[in-house]
């Protein structure tokens, strides 16, 4: 396949002032700060030159909310939509021409046309939607053709595609983002400042969870692709939510890294007893009669080259509300998120108590959350998915392809957050037995500063 000359010209322009930064410096201090200010000013945001055209394939439930907040931000238009069911392509291109840009190009022909998308000329990135098994696969194609990526959870399903991701972005220079909300979350920003400002001390130990009754996502628009997940995989299947904010707290990739993981799992029992209860379903349905290799409950422990401890529970099949059980603890106190509390040696009032993080979340809100309120009000913030989170990372996202700077999480993050379902699986498979975690930074962890939501001395 020839390159088209201006997207030649844009790869090597990124190869040349991204890949000397990729995992060393690049989007490090004030380079990716007040995101949602820069993208809704009207500081020429709107012209031209600052115009950043990005592609979607996958215009699901998932693509079109990501859309939609697209829609809402000044510059951005949206030139090409690519999907395998042709109705829904429609509905979305409607959704465009409705928020009053030009109806864009659709591409419907079938698994591989997204290729044809990421061919043009005229786009400077994508966002990919789309089941799991075809993230990798896209961005891989998408960043060969000079492409920023914008990429769903999980980035990839195996060791492989995580290596193959990453060597396509130091090769390319072209940079891929996966689009992990809860790193974005309002209240884990805050407790990252706190930590960055030495209140909890060095940081020793962390506890994370996905706890989410998903079997009717498994098993209803979904399940021609995520239910054979079930059958014949145990590992925790989505980490990403869990470790959204853990990789910034404890300095993985800058800092310290994952040496190794075990994993426990429960029977499975959840699926086939919800299932029995169900309308659609009930219990002579075969799915219900079905044995499920994916457990119930999957328990994780993560050691840290630098004896950090992390325990990651994946609870995904059980009747339960939301949760996801944050805990941070250093050796000076600690933040709970399911007490909203944090207990500070020498500041907290008693030191049998725990004290509310309200006021500590006022004091060291982030500076996206400062001017995202500055700049939107309360009923805008409620519409843009996830309390914010989706617009926050979004405009981090646009913010990078504007100024051609590294992405707020990078490749490294993107992956580390990912491999874990591999990795998990095959701890597992082995009775428990403890993996060894790849270093895809190839040992510059060493060196590398933070730079995810770095705020400005």
């Amino acid at each position: 396949m020839s390159m088209p000359e201006n997207d030649l010209a844009r790869r090597e322009f990124l190869k040349k002032n991204v890949a000397a930064g990729i995992g060393l410096t690049l989007g490090s201090s004030g380079a990716l700060n007040t995101p949602a200010a820069v993208i809704d000013s009207e500081d020429g945001a709107g012209h031209e030159s600052n115009l950043v055209r990005v592609g979607i394939i996958g215009t699901g439930h998932r693509g079109n909310s990501l859309m939609g907040i697209l829609l809402q931000m000044n510059g951005v238009t949206i030139p090409a939509l690519c999907d395998i069911v042709p109705e829904r392509v429609r509905a979305a291109q409607e959704k465009v021409t409705a928020a009053g840009q030009k109806a864009p190009d659709i591409y419907d022909r079938g698994p591989e046309d997204y290729k044809r998308l990421l061919d043009r000329n005229d786009l400077d990135a994508v966002i990919i939607a789309t089941p799991w098994q075809d993230h990798a696969p896209m961005a891989v194609y998408s960043m060969n053709a000079g492409k920023y990526v914008g990429l769903e959870v999980p980035a990839a399903l195996t060791v492989e595609e995580c290596w193959k991701l990453v060597d396509t972005c130091e090769q390319t220079g072209v940079p891929c983002m996966m689009l992990e909300n809860w790193s974005h979350r309002r209240d884990n920003l805050a407790v990252l400042n706190m930590i960055r400002k030495g209140m909890l001390g060095q940081i020793v130990h962390c506890h994370c969870a996905h706890s989410h009754n998903c079997v009717y996502w498994y098993f209803g628009k979904r399940a021609f692709w995520a239910r054979p997940l079930l059958e014949t995989r145990n590992a925790d299947p989505y980490p990403t939510h869990s470790l959204g904010p853990v990789l910034s707290w404890m300095d993985i990739n800058c800092g310290d890294q994952f040496d190794y993981l075990t994993s426990m799992s429960t029977a499975s029992l959840g699926i086939n007893m919800q299932l029995a209860k169900r309308e659609d379903y009930g219990p002579n349905h075969p799915a219900t009669k079905m044995k499920y290799a994916q457990g119930d409950i999957v328990t994780t422990m993560i050691k840290t080259i630098k004896g950090k401890t992390i325990v990651l529970a994946n609870d995904m099949q059980l009747p339960r509300p939301y949760d996801n059980r944050w805990l941070i603890q250093g050796t000076k106190g600690l933040y709970n998120e399911q007490r909203n509390a944090v207990y500070l040696d020498g500041i907290s009032p008693n030191h049998e108590k725990w004290e509310s993080f309200s006021p500590y979340q006022d004091e060291y809100d982030h500076s996206w959350y400062k001017d995202f309120d500055r700049n939107m009000n309360a009923s805008e913030q409620l519409k843009n998915g996830h309390g914010g989170t989706d617009y926050i990372e979004l405009a981090g996202f646009i913010k990078a392809i504007r100024e051609k700077t590294q992405t707020p999480i990078d490749i490294y993050d993107s992956v580390a957050f990912s491999v874990i379902i591999p990795l998990t699986a095959e701890s597992l498979a082995k009775g428990s037995t403890p993996v060894k975690c790849p270093d895809f930074t190839r040992g510059r962890w060493k060196t590398r500063g933070p730079s995810f939501a770095v705020e400005k001395s």
